[in-house]
This record gives C-alpha cells, structure tokens and sequence, in this order.
C-alpha cells in the first residue's frame, strides 16, 4: 500500500561549474533542497567520497640483487627506502569491467630494464628511470608516468617485479596479507584512495517566495586516477545501496505529491523577475554601461554567469560586482544561478524569454477581449 506524503523539494539535475571543471577538480551545485537537507547529503557524501572508492595501487616491489629497503644499491643513487617511498606516489588507473577478476587479485608484472655505458655518456653519466620504465605491460593506465623512482650511475640490467592490487582507503604494509609471496620482494603500504579533497557548504536559495531552502555546493579534488564527476556518482551509488535494507519489510510505500497548482504563480513571479532588462533595476550607469558592453540585456542572462567570469568583462570592477549582487540580492537572486528547473540555461536564455514574454502578452490580450 501507498502512503501519500508532501512534496519534497530537491534537484531535479546537478551541475558543475564549467570554469573550475578539470580532470582532477570541479565544482558541484545542486538545489533545492528542504532546509537542513544541503548538510545532512553534503557530509554523508563527503565522507563517503574520502573512504569508500576503490582504486589501483602498487603492493610491493622487487629489484634484483636487492633482498631488503634496507640498504643501498651499488650503482644506483637513492637507497631502497627511497626508491619505495617514490613507488607510493605511483597513480594508476583502471575501471575494472563485468567479469574482470583483476579486482579481486594481487598481480603481479615484471619488467627488465637496461641501462647502457653509451646512455650514461650521453647524459653526463647518469640515467634517470621514471615509471613508465618500469611498468610497461600492464593493462593499467600510468596517470603519471614521468614520477621519478631512482638514478642509475653505471651500467646494469635489472629485473623489477611490481604488484598491484585494487583495494579502498589506506592499507599499511603489514596488513597486506599475500599468499604467494616471493623471495625479496618488499611490502609496501598502499594507499588506494583516488579522492585528496572534499569539501562543502551550504548557502540559502530561494523557492517561490521562501529563501531558506538549501544550495549545496560540492568541490572535489581527486588524484587522476578517476574524475571528479566518476567520483560523486559511485559515492552516490553507494550511499544508495546502504540505504535499500532500510526500504524493506511491511512499511508503507511512500509517494509524494506533485506539484501544486499555485505554484505556478511562484514560477510566473520568478520568470517575471528574470525577463527585466538591465536598465530596469537602477544600476549607476557605469555598471549598466558594462554590462551593454557584454551584450547582457537581462537579468535572467546576468544570473546565469559565475562570479569569476563577471570580472572578466571590460572596464568591470569589484565596486560594480558588489553593486550588482547587492541589487540581485533584493530581488532575491544571485549570480551564477541554476535556472533548469526553469528549462532555462545560457544558451537558451533568450529564446525562453521571448517565449514567456510572448505567452504572457497573449493572456492579457484575452483578458481584454474578455
């Protein structure tokens, strides 16, 4: 049986700040949420983001000749000990597919390198070997293949043995537990955690003429070994699966209202908002003079550019960007809006616009008629 519940407020989509948005780091935004609903989704993420994702990681090595870290290595300049604390920044990068055994094994790769009197000579007589020499078979993606792990001084011809393994967070040496471990070989510790930072805050949106509800914005920093955007989605999918025990047993199913018919006033205030023209909101004419200049015309094109970008524009100061954020302010607005829930985004803005301009003069034309 179903049981009827009130509306919920919440995204409908998230976006990312495209000015921020990389391969390591970006920027998430989402609203609306219910007021205390931006904390309670930002920090269970965050803390997910930073402990539960799986990624590669080099186990244990084993060089040659070299029976144990601690020692040094004739013709080589770092000690064993460092050369294993260079093999810890390692990053490797793999998305094991359905049916890929790889997560659930401990494998490892070898390679011979050679470093010759004719390459030494050439390089005033030392040879620096970076990852991509030592890890060239894998079917792992190197995310940072020039890492330097040691220098070579003299001519030589070693075997190195790495292992890598899929596993999450940080895993001390001995705590690694191998079945086949091989004669020499060094444990390492590991850490498998492809995320570096997460952090959050929540600010105040406004729905229909409430300004309480909760923005949650999102910055993740990962390491390269995945992205930000592969970051959030697997944190998300396993937040969910930690949920489904809970939805269980005899409980009622939930269904939320749609929503209210009145609520279309709220989106009819809101778009009237967004169609005034610049010159409508008394800004000092150097600001409006600015904005001319940038070819924005309303305030639905203004909300929609970041802050950052405002900066940008030609002859534009930080006096007339707290002057226009004051004036936002009162209208309940802000820069660097999402406007999707009201099918707006800056490449549409003007064609929306016209639209409701067009449809809001068609009904009072027929309120005249009438």
């Amino acid at each position: 049986m179903a049981l009827k519940y009130g509306k919920f407020e919440m995204p409908l989509k998230i976006s990312v700040d495209e000015d921020s948005a990389g391969n390591t780091f970006a920027r998430f935004i989402a609203e609306p949420f219910e007021p205390g609903f931006g904390h309670t989704i930002g920090n269970s993420l965050r803390r997910m983001l930073l402990g539960s994702l799986e990624a590669p990681a080099i186990i244990s090595v084993r060089i040659e000749g070299v029976p144990h870290e601690y020692m040094a290595v004739e013709g080589i300049v770092e000690d064993m000990t460092n050369v294993v604390l260079n093999l810890k920044g390692a990053l490797l990068r793999k998305l094991p597919a359905d049916g890929d055994n790889e997560r659930f094994q401990n494998r490892i790769y070898t390679t011979t390198f050679e470093v010759t009197q004719e390459e030494l000579d050439a390089n005033d007589g030392k040879k620096a070997i970076q990852l991509r020499h030592v890890l060239t078979n894998s079917n792992y993606t190197i995310v940072n293949p020039d890492l330097h792990l040691f220098t070579v001084t003299k001519p030589m011809r070693k075997q190195i043995d790495l292992r890598i393994g899929i596993g999450r967070g940080y895993v001390a040496a001995e705590r690694h537990e191998l079945n086949d471990k091989i004669a020499d070989e060094i444990i390492m510790d590991s850490s498998y955690s492809p995320v570096r930072l997460v952090s959050y805050k929540v600010e105040n949106t406004r729905v229909g003429q409430d300004t309480d509800f909760d923005r949650l914005i999102l910055e993740i920093t990962t390491d390269g070994r995945i992205t930000p955007q592969e970051a959030l989605s697997f944190s998300a999918q396993i937040g969910i699966e930690h949920l489904k025990p809970f939805c269980g047993g005899d409980a009622f199913e939930l269904v939320f209202e749609e929503t209210q018919d009145g609520q279309n006033d709220d989106h009819d205030e809101m778009m009237a908002k967004l169609a005034l023209r610049i010159d409508e909101i008394e800004l000092s004419v150097r600001s409006t003079n600015c904005l001319s200049g940038a070819s924005i015309e309303t305030i639905a094109e203004l909300v929609t550019i970041p802050e950052r970008r405002m900066l940008e524009f030609r002859n534009f100061g930080k006096k007339s960007l707290n002057e226009i954020k004051a004036k936002l302010h009162e209208l309940g607005l802000s820069l660097g809006m999402d406007l999707s829930r009201y099918g707006i985004t800056q490449e549409n803005v003007k064609e929306k616009l016209d639209e409701f301009c067009e449809s809001r003069k068609g009904s009072k034309d027929l309120a005249v008629k009438e």
